[in-house]
């Protein structure tokens, strides 16, 4: 079994690249299916969903803009609960509709504000595209329209996710050991 340390936990290989690709696709064709003629505005959350956007985006054959803005939420392995806004929104939302793009739902913390903010703004609707969500860690009543692989409550890093800043580079899924 594949082992890998970063920092001070050593990881598991969890879930391989061609299992990431094949749900990214069925995402993807989903929203072909779904979206084709709604002209949304993705909206990717940085830093963690920048490979499941870039990948997403190759399969989205509609025309669509796509922007980005950065949440922090996590210290360590542990979410802290408060959602700080690092780097904002500067396009208009406003009757537009909207495609968050996020690397995880667990608790629905994030998702929540995330949601709550682009109503406030204006937005006509709005969809949730993630690539991994945690039903068992989910402490908010949000509406996930687009799950592209559920896993247990337990960390990851790889694809986009992160132990400190390191990881996120990997092209598969590691669970902490």
């Amino acid at each position: 079994m594949q082992t890998i340390q970063i920092h001070d936990k050593k990881f598991v290989l969890s879930i391989k690249e061609d299992e990431i690709q094949a749900a990214v696709r069925r995402v993807g064709e989903a929203i072909n299916r779904d979206l084709a003629e709604t002209n949304p505005l993705f909206i990717c959350v940085l830093n963690g969903a920048f490979m499941f956007a870039g990948d997403l985006m190759k399969i989205v054959n509609f025309p669509c803009e796509i922007t980005f803005v950065k949440l922090s939420s996590y210290e360590g392995i542990y979410t802290s609960g408060n959602v700080k806004e690092v780097i904002g929104l500067n396009e208009s939302v406003v009757n537009r509709n909207i495609v968050v793009v996020e690397d995880i739902v667990d608790t629905g913390i994030t998702m929540e504000k995330i949601i709550g903010s682009l109503q406030a703004k204006g937005a006509k609707s709005i969809k949730v595209a993630t690539f991994l969500q945690k039903p068992e860690a989910l402490q908010r009543d949000i509406k996930v329209d687009y799950v592209a692989m559920k896993i247990p409550n337990q960390f990851i890093v790889g694809y986009g996710l992160d132990y400190d800043g390191y990881g996120r580079n990997l092209k598969e899924i590691y669970t902490v050991v």
